[in-house]
């Protein structure tokens, strides 16, 4: 079948073009993309060296699933995940499906000895570009009308919700939430900062909230995200200045609202490697950093700032296992103490793509998403 992607030619461009979509085999599943949620990472796969389809946030509804598939059937609606687990690795008996050894999630782009990019799992590809196998970007490519993924790739369920806000659990709600409840363990009546208030660091907010942290304080130098971050949670605001070095002056000021030496929490959001230590200094002693956004560049950090007893963390995609956590998800939705439909600040057309890439990187929105028609 013919279908419509958007590929990146891996120099800071893409184009919306035609591609074949081949039937499912074995255990892959074909979905038909209903929605598309953005985020940072899809910007930055438009400089991964070589043509992919872009997207790794998705919802949809199964059209056909290979002969080997128990857990879907043609009609169901799901999310996709893009840290595939396969189950059976050391990671994944651990329950850290999330950095499954055999389906690495970071495995697009990363740089190979040789300096060649990598490109995936060709073995999925049931995707044709010119006639030439493509790239799925994290091997899902969500940013296309249709696209065929292995059955781990995919979470089936059954509550009422739009499909825009069921695309961005798949990565940011995700993300951030689960950086909060699953790998900082947030405690009732505790304190917690957050660096950085895009799609992501709002969710630390909801899920700091959620887990009951009585002071939450959202740090941003966009004043809108403040805003923003009042209807997710957040108790404080502290709309820093460029020329605080280190967030010296906001650290400071946490430490004034908390009243307790620093945060019991905090997380930095924003992948600006110059604070990826600003958690650290935000914290009181025994306190827990946890640097959220991925920062993967050499950073120089005080040992001071661990004075005394601190904890920091690095984890991927808080730390999610999606067939319990996405329910999870979706059961808070349903209760109301998640805010999914409030966090889709704008809808675009698929032909607009560009439009929504300039409004995330100008921090326009929340989150913004593409429906497919």
């Amino acid at each position: 079948m013919l279908a419509k992607a958007a590929i990146a030619d891996g120099k800071g461009l893409f184009t919306l073009e035609e591609i074949e979509v081949h039937p499912p085999q074995g255990d892959e599943v074909l979905v038909k993309i209903q929605a598309a949620g953005l985020c940072h990472t899809d910007h930055d796969s438009l400089h991964w060296g070589r043509p992919i389809i872009l997207g790794h946030e998705g919802a949809g509804i199964v059209e056909a699933i290979g002969d080997q598939v128990t857990t879907v059937k043609p009609g169901d609606k799901v999310i996709l995940n893009w840290a595939i687990p396969c189950g059976k690795c050391f990671q994944c008996q651990e329950m850290n499906q999330h950095i499954c050894e055999n389906n690495s999630p970071v495995v697009a782009g990363d740089k190979l000895p040789d300096g060649e990019v990598s490109t995936g799992h060709a073995d999925l590809e049931r995707t044709l570009y010119k006639g030439q196998p493509i790239e799925r970007s994290f091997n899902i490519g969500t940013l296309s009308t249709h696209t065929v993924v292995k059955e781990q790739a995919v979470v089936k369920y059954d509550t009422h919700i739009p499909y825009s806000s069921a695309s961005i659990i798949s990565c940011g709600v995700m993300t951030g939430y689960g950086s909060a409840v699953n790998t900082a363990k947030i405690k009732p009546g505790s304190s917690v900062a957050v660096i950085g208030n895009g799609g992501v660091g709002l969710n630390v907010i909801q899920g700091a909230r959620i887990s009951g942290a009585t002071k939450i304080i959202a740090i941003d130098l966009n004043p809108t995200r403040l805003e923003m971050a009042k209807q997710f949670g957040a108790t404080h605001t502290i709309q820093v200045d460029k020329g605080d070095k280190n967030l010296q002056n906001a650290t400071q000021l946490v430490k004034e609202i908390t009243g307790n030496g620093g945060a019991d929490y905090a997380f930095e959001c924003t992948a600006i490697s110059a604070l990826g230590a600003a958690p650290l200094g935000m914290v009181r002693n025994a306190g827990t950093a946890v640097q959220v956004s991925g920062i993967e560049e050499e950073v120089t950090i005080d040992m001071s700032l661990f004075e005394w007893d601190k904890i920091y963390i690095n984890p991927l995609y808080g730390k999610c296992r999606p067939q319990i956590d996405f329910p999870i998800l979706l059961n808070l939705y349903k209760k109301g103490d998640l805010l999914l439909d409030e966090m889709v600040t704008t809808t675009y057309k698929f032909e607009n793509l560009s439009q929504a890439f300039d409004d995330m990187l100008a921090g326009k929105n929340a989150k913004g998403v593409i429906v497919f028609d």
